[in-house]
């Protein structure tokens, strides 16, 4: 089948199932979940010799594709997300009448979908990316990560015994497998509207890049990784400084550092800086090597370490040992700030166990340091609350570089849920107004469309007279059910 077929397909999938009830769509994601965990016992072996991750992490990763399938089809069902917006005719007003006017979001079309290498199940097939593409309306061309092949195809057959247990049409979902040629062939098609990948900053600019070349320029929903800094300050590092180090490790360390929330920049105090170095080490020492996901993450994560140590202003806590490739050894640097700032190229992210010390005098270099800032996913602030008093400004900077802004805990772990952002500044990705993650991701797919005057009986439900959906809309500015 030649992609002008799958995307005809597609697209003719797309004008039927667009028209779908929400209850309807949420009954197919409620069957797909069920055909999911029912073929845990195949999908579980295959994504952990093909990733390297342990059993006990890909069975969670099941739970937690499975969670988020759910919590797309409860979102459909209720309907409110539709943003549902209606401003009544008034023909008496003076000096002009008012037509009647309604707005809503509708779903764009054929989306493609790229894998991520780090999450088998819960970035890829029937990740969130896919489940909230098709939850919104539209179809899913999909891009298989080559390094788990055998565990898309499964997921992908558990997706097409859903379509045909809900007797939708077949072409809602399609799985292609190949490399950038493949990949770059799909942004390009006519038909595509538009994109979702999670992965490297090379791979998204490159598809962005694409996307916006094209003669209907499309969006590009790329996460394209972060170093997700942690700012430390002396008086919570005074009080706790064992516990967060032990915390800092855990999360750098978290699946040999394969997160996009990996924390992979810490700025810590010139006054505490030996001592949170020295209680990091204690920490280190426990940490045993582990394989990554495949040959080449760890070969570009010891060529980014190689580098790094030809640099004279680094001071090496601990080294990774490459004397076993697949295998992702802790590495630690530090760094002065005045160093840091001097050269970009200290914020570029290195996937894996590795993270930069930046150590600061003052908090008139931190205020440097935040102005200077890539964009980033996450921000993590250590300080206990009066230290935070008069520390507006600086919260006001790093509020403008995040997508979300923790106070307490550590970046890794992702809550799948209503409130999560999941996204950020470019670079960390090309759209800062848009999620991956949690039930907002929905509306990277959607457009929105207003009605004037139109018949009631050829209206969406959601904006008919009498709300038959039953859902929240704003009429004439004010909520109602």
């Amino acid at each position: 089948m030649t992609y002008d077929s799958i995307f005809s397909a597609a697209q003719e999938a797309f004008l039927f199932y667009k028209n779908v009830s929400g209850k309807e769509k949420a009954a197919f994601l409620e069957t797909l979940a069920e055909i999911l965990e029912a073929h845990r016992a195949e999908i579980v072996p295959l994504a952990v010799r093909e990733s390297n991750l342990p059993e006990g992490r890909i069975n969670g990763e099941l739970g937690r594709t499975t969670g988020q399938i759910r919590l797309f089809a409860n979102l459909v069902k209720e309907g409110s997300w539709v943003e549902a917006t209606i401003d009544p005719a008034d023909p008496n007003r003076s000096p002009l009448p008012k037509a009647d006017i309604r707005r809503f979001l509708t779903p764009l079309g054929p989306v493609v979908v790229f894998g991520a290498s780090n999450f088998p199940l819960a970035f890829s097939t029937a990740g969130g990316d896919t489940i909230s593409a098709l939850a919104s309306g539209c179809p899913v061309i999909y891009k298989a990560h080559p390094a788990h092949p055998e565990t898309s195809q499964k997921v992908a057959d558990c997706i097409h015994e859903a379509i045909v247990k809900s007797g939708l049409p077949s072409a809602l979902f399609t799985h292609i497998e190949g490399g950038i040629a493949e990949g770059q062939a799909l942004v390009k098609h006519h038909l595509a509207k538009a994109v979702a990948f999670t992965g490297s900053h090379v791979g998204g600019k490159a598809l962005f890049d694409l996307a916006n070349q094209r003669e209907e320029p499309i969006p590009v929903y790329a996460e394209m990784g972060s170093v997700n800094p942690i700012f430390t300050f002396p008086k919570k590092l005074e009080n706790e400084i064992v516990p967060l180090a032990k915390a800092f490790i855990g999360s750098l360390t978290l699946g040999v550092g394969q997160f996009c929330t990996n924390p992979g920049l810490i700025f810590v105090p010139k006054e505490h800086a030996i001592a949170f170095e020295n209680a990091i080490a204690d920490e280190l020492n426990d940490i045993a090597s582990a394989p990554m996901l495949h040959p080449g993450i760890a070969q570009a994560y010891y060529d980014s370490i190689q580098y790094l140590q030809s640099r004279e202003e680094l001071r090496w806590v601990k080294v990774a040992d490459p004397k076993h490739l697949i295998n992702g050894s802790t590495a630690l640097a530090e760094i002065k700030a005045k160093d840091w700032l001097s050269d970009a190229v200290f914020q570029k992210e290195v996937f894996g166990a590795f993270a930069m010390m930046v150590v600061y005098k003052s908090e008139d270099e931190l205020l440097e340091i935040a102005k200077k800032l890539h964009g980033q996913l996450t921000i993590t602030v250590w300080a206990e609350a009066e230290e935070l008093q008069n520390q507006l400004f600086l919260l006001n900077l790093l509020e403008e570089k995040c997508g979300r802004l923790l106070f307490k805990g550590v970046p890794t772990g992702v809550e799948v849920g209503y409130a999560m952002q999941h996204g950020g500044p470019y670079p960390s990705t090309t759209a800062p107004n848009s999620t991956s993650v949690g039930a907002h991701a929905i509306k990277r797919f959607v457009r929105p469309i207003a009605f004037q005057d139109m018949p009631q009986d050829l209206l969406p439900d959601a904006l008919r007279d009498g709300n038959p959906l039953g859902i929240w809309r704003m009429v004439n500015g004010a909520y109602i059910k």
